[in-house]
């Protein structure tokens, strides 16, 4: 049976087009992956938890990806094989971000005025959990960034509330308000310094929300706080704030490594200026100590030049040298501080990052459980830890996602040549008390049946089974 003439000829033409295409030449990818491997021998602040912890073999990762490149037959699968490499890594800040043309074809202006062209997402906020437990009972005031209710837990109350992000960008309706405070010109675009000032304005709207909302949930009863962070994929500095926040006990922070090189030598060496700057206005006490810290700054300068070469780990082996520089702490120089010791200092957030927000130390002091999950990310990780470290709350839930630091100032991209594409490798890394890499994951102390793919109600059926344990576990903690 002969086919349809238009049939044929649509056949014919697609065959023609076939023919008359190049053949895919992987050479270009193969380039872009020789690339990618050397960003990581100089910019990967996990190489030695790749290594030694997680035990990857990453020289064999490559070898698989050019293989996976070798046989593709177009971009796309070329792409999907490096994508595959930073799957099987397992690290949550190491990423191929591919390159797409601009909608409009234009010039790369700032967005206008717009909470959503600004990246403003209330999915971003993911979905809450501790909401569909048995017996939940909404609380919920002005503070829809947190929904908050009370449930029964061993015959006490117990507060629930819910922390979506560690920043601001799953509300846009604290954007909009924003906006309308700030009286900015929505006609106009909004550059980087108009976006500063709406996240600045936005934090600090958070902080007090999430002071009045805790405080709500004290005056309904609360003896134990239930803090549900889990789907929460990190945010900023804000994290360090919020957790001193919820915590009676004076909180030390991480210990901070970054990668040694030109990036962090810039980061140090602009520290050290604005804090020399610093001390010329400051009086006689203050200038000593800003002074003293500035050449703390100086010392990290002379760190980040004293290279140590990656060689050894594509061979599984570590180097002698010590990977990563020590930086302090994941707050900065300081590691902890009173609200007395750094109150109405200006200088304050260059050394201690929570200093950024004007948050209340102590506003929680019982019993404290935080809920995470395996999509519980980044700064949510990092709040988690500082928490579990100082045994100031009870981590219940699945095993965190595993991120860690991230990216630092902007961070070290590294642009591949054929694709521009952007490839994105973490520049620090923090270390728990007992000096694991937060990269590995915050590990709860009650596990709970928290499966990704299952829905929201059986999710909370398992949280559920678990909560009694925790809350008992919690209230020895808090004594």
């Amino acid at each position: 049976m002969s086919l349809p003439r238009r049939t044929a000829a649509v056949l014919a033409a697609a065959y023609l087009m076939a023919a008359a295409r190049p053949p895919f030449d992987p050479a270009p990818w193969l380039k872009d992956l020789d690339v990618a491997r050397q960003a990581f021998s100089e910019k990967y602040a996990n190489f030695d938890w790749a290594i030694s912890t997680r035990q990857i073999d990453l020289a064999g990762l490559f070898a698989e990806a050019r293989e996976r490149v070798v046989k593709s037959a177009s971009d796309w699968e070329a792409a999907a094989a490096f994508d595959r490499l930073t799957h099987l890594l397992g690290d949550g800040h190491t990423e191929f971000r591919w390159a797409s043309k601009s909608r409009s074809g234009g010039a790369n202006l700032p967005p206008a005025a717009s909470c959503e062209a600004l990246g403003y997402d209330a999915h971003r906020a993911g979905h809450p959990l501790v909401t569909h437990l048995p017996g939940y009972q909404s609380i919920q005031g002005k503070t829809p960034e947190f929904p908050a209710g009370l449930i029964t837990i061993n015959g006490d109350k117990v507060g629930a509330v819910r922390i979506g992000l560690f920043d601001s960008s799953g509300t846009p309706d604290l954007c909009e308000m924003a906006l309308n405070a700030l009286k900015i010109d929505r006609s106009k675009p909004c550059d980087d310094a108009c976006s500063d000032k709406i996240d600045a304005w936005t934090a600090g709207q958070m902080t007090a929300d999430l002071q009045t909302t805790v405080e709500r949930l004290k005056r309904a009863g609360a003896h134990t706080l239930l803090v549900d962070i889990t789907g929460n994929g990190g945010g900023t500095e804000w994290a360090e704030a919020a957790a001193r926040m919820l915590s009676g006990t004076p909180l030390v922070s991480e210990r901070l490594g970054f990668v040694r090189g030109e990036h962090w030598t810039t980061i140090w060496k602009e520290l050290g200026v604005a804090l020399r700057d610093a001390a010329v206005k400051a009086n006689i006490a203050d200038k000593a100590r800003l002074i003293s810290l500035a050449n703390l700054a100086d010392s990290k300068v002379k760190m980040s030049a004293q290279l140590c070469s990656a060689g050894p780990f594509w061979n599984g082996k570590r180097p002698a040298c010590e990977w990563l520089a020590d930086g302090g702490y994941s707050t900065g120089l300081l590691g902890k501080a009173t609200k007395s010791d750094l109150d109405g200092k200006p200088w304050a957030p260059l050394v201690f990052s929570p200093a950024k927000y004007p948050y209340t130390a102590g506003v929680w002091r019982g019993p404290l459980i935080v809920v995470v999950d395996s999509l519980t990310y980044s700064a949510a990780e990092e709040f988690a830890s500082v928490l579990q470290d100082n045994h100031a709350a009870l981590i219940m839930g699945a095993p965190t996602g595993g991120a860690g630091c991230g990216h630092t100032d902007g961070g070290t991209p590294t642009t591949l040549p054929n694709s521009h594409g952007i490839f994105e490798l973490p520049d620090c890394a923090r270390f728990r008390a007992n000096g694991d890499n937060e990269v590995a994951g915050v590990q709860p102390t009650v596990l709970a049946g928290l499966r990704r793919f299952d829905g929201v109600d059986r999710q909370a059926h398992f949280l559920n089974l678990a909560l009694p344990e925790a809350e008992r576990l919690a209230q020895e903690v808090a004594h």
